[in-house]
């Protein structure tokens, strides 16, 4: 169980630290750098995705060991997806409901959203991007604990 709640605060703390860069460098893109909304959110969205890619292949997923560009690609989309999620939240109500005000944008955006995007990247992540081997007897990451098969499979 130790290793679980590791594992939640690993992923939290660079998901924290990658959200900072995403908002400091949108906001100086915005700002100061005179970009355009979405030249900006683009720009800074694949800065916080290395930020959290590094931090957590440095730190919370050491023990993977991942090599090359697929597990980054494949991190990048999972992270994609997770925004996609967030769009859609969004979307839905205040389109779809009827929800127009500041407030409810935020509490579907930025809080029902990023509660649903955040567990689709922590699943996507210790799923796709970091799983274990198999045969290696290491668990972690293996949502049941049980050894082998490709982590996270329906199969096992």
């Amino acid at each position: 169980m130790v290793a679980g709640r590791r594992e939640l605060l690993g992923f939290a703390s660079v998901g924290l630290l990658a959200y900072a860069v995403d908002l400091g460098l949108f906001t100086w893109l915005r700002g100061p750098a005179g970009l355009g909304p979405l030249t900006a959110k683009a720009l800074s969205f694949v800065a916080g995705c290395s930020v959290a890619y590094t931090g957590n292949a440095l730190g919370t997923y050491r023990h993977a060991r991942p090599r090359g560009l697929r597990p980054y690609a494949v991190f990048f989309a999972v992270n994609a997806a997770g925004a996609a999620v967030q769009l859609l939240c969004l979307a839905v109500s205040h389109y779809g409901l009827g929800l127009t005000s500041q407030r409810a944008d935020t509490v579907s955006g930025a809080g029902i959203g990023m509660v649903l995007a955040t567990i689709l990247r922590f699943w996507g992540t210790r799923t796709l991007v970091f799983r274990t081997g198999a045969g290696t007897g290491d668990t972690t990451g293996s949502w049941t604990g049980a050894s082998g098969g490709r982590v996270g499979s329906w199969t096992g």
